[in-house]
């Protein structure tokens, strides 16, 4: 069987596998990039029909490519992001193979590199880049059994109101996928049930500027690391409707009805943590800690930029957080479905090398693993706050391209000194 050879694979064809394969592709790095699906695939069929992005057009993108026919502050609709992906790889040629999943990848004993199995083929590489990101695997908590008499789904699997049966919505998680959702059913007429925890609910914009702006002049899309404790804390912030600022008692005026976290299921029965005012006075905290930050960034440069004194103004506490349920019948409230905006996982089974800890994540720093030639891309805090998001992994993209050059450097230098050469592409086949 006939083996492929070249220096750098990359898994993966979303935003962070283009953005390695565009800055590779600068510094002539010969490469594949290996997508299971098609280009920007989640965008497309793991989102719910009405998503939009949550940043505005000037901000969610690549440095290099603008949405053509959104005007910058627009909020871009899920179908025309993965469309705008494909005009990125086309636009520099990007050497991408669709429909081509890695099964797995193992190191080479004695000689250096890595053999990639995939669907098509083997392949033999110098470089491993993981670029499918933090979006793989549904969280679906063991909480409430499988063969219980109500319909449960993830988040992902949601697509429009329609979709659901009749009755009232459970929705467990209230970061921007859960707290969307659960205004879209309201909008559609359905009762909902909200479950909050610990989140983080900035402004959409404030005195004229979108949190996307404020974030960046403060220098939080830069923090190098999370402040203790809030590593999974959510970020409830939406695009919909031309963008708002996420407001969960606004929710509940409108006949959402929030708990607590969701904790057990006693067959019965929907139990729930005595925490949702707490919950809510972190979000409210972290609300008015952004502002007050803003108004004195404003006063320290001199900027041009109108008060906004109705952002401060807090709406009252509604019953369900003054008098908070703390159980749920299930039957009793007429739910018919569940909703759980939950979160994913990881999944890097088919790296068959020893580079995760306990908990199976990527063992790295900046995303260069433990493992000499294995880079990872696209995980949330891997150089920043920012590195999740389309621009942010652009420049982590950039740094592991420095990264694979210098190395490729050093091996440039050790072939001249006489020790046999490895040159990928000229490997003989098997």
């Amino acid at each position: 069987m006939s083996v492929e050879h070249i220096d750098t694979v990359i898994v993966g064809g979303g935003q962070a596998g283009l953005a390695m394969s565009r800055h590779l592709s600068a510094q002539s790095v010969p490469h594949r990039v290996l997508e299971k699906h098609r280009i920007a695939e989640r965008w497309r069929t793991a989102r719910w029909d009405s998503l939009v992005a949550n940043g505005p057009a000037w901000h969610d993108r690549f440095p290099d490519l603008e949405f053509d026919q959104h005007a910058p502050d627009a909020f871009v609709p899920k179908d025309q992001v993965a469309t705008y992906f494909e005009r990125y790889a086309e636009q520099f040629d990007a050497p991408i193979r669709c429909g081509v999943e890695v099964r797995s990848a193992t190191r080479i004993p004695g000689r250096g590199g890595f053999r990639v199995e995939t669907t098509d083929g083997v392949i033999e590489a110098q470089r491993i880049v993981a670029a499918t990101g933090p979006f793989q695997r549904p969280v679906i908590p063991s909480v409430i059994p499988g063969d219980c008499a109500v319909m449960q789904l993830h988040s992902s699997a949601y697509r429009n109101p329609d979709q659901l049966p009749a009755g009232a919505v459970m929705i467990v998680g209230a970061g921007s996928s859960g707290v969307q959702i659960a205004d879209e059913l309201a909008r559609a007429g359905r009762k909902v049930y909200l479950s909050v925890g610990p989140h983080e609910r900035p402004p959409r914009s404030y005195r004229g500027r979108d949190f996307c702006w404020w974030l960046g002049v403060l220098g939080k899309w830069d923090a190098a690391a999370p402040n203790p404790g809030t590593e999974h804390v959510t970020i409830a912030v939406s695009g919909a409707h031309g963008g708002h600022t996420v407001d969960f008692r606004n929710l509940a005026g409108r006949g959402v009805t929030l708990v607590g976290r969701t904790e057990t299921f006693d067959g019965k029965r929907l139990h729930f943590r005595d925490d949702l005012a707490e919950n809510l006075a972190a979000g409210d905290a972290s609300l008015r800690n952004l502002l007050s930050e803003a108004d004195a960034y404003v006063a320290a440069q001199g900027l041009d930029l109108p008060p906004e004194p109705e952002a401060h103004e807090q709406l009252p506490d509604p019953d369900c957080v003054t008098n908070p349920l703390r159980s749920l019948d299930l039957s009793g409230a007429g739910i018919g479905s569940v909703i759980w905006a939950t979160g994913f996982k990881q999944d890097y089974s088919w790296l068959k090398l020893d580079i995760f800890d306990a908990q199976g994540r990527p063992r790295h720093q900046r995303g260069v693993s433990v493992e000499p030639g294995v880079y990872f891309l696209g995980l949330p805090w891997q150089s920043r706050r920012g590195s999740s998001f389309i621009w942010g992994v652009w420049h982590d993209a950039r740094y592991l391209a420095d990264q694979i050059v210098i190395q490729r450097s050093y091996m440039t230098y050790h072939d001249k000194t006489g020790q046999s050469a490895r040159d990928p592409e000229k490997a003989p086949a098997e």
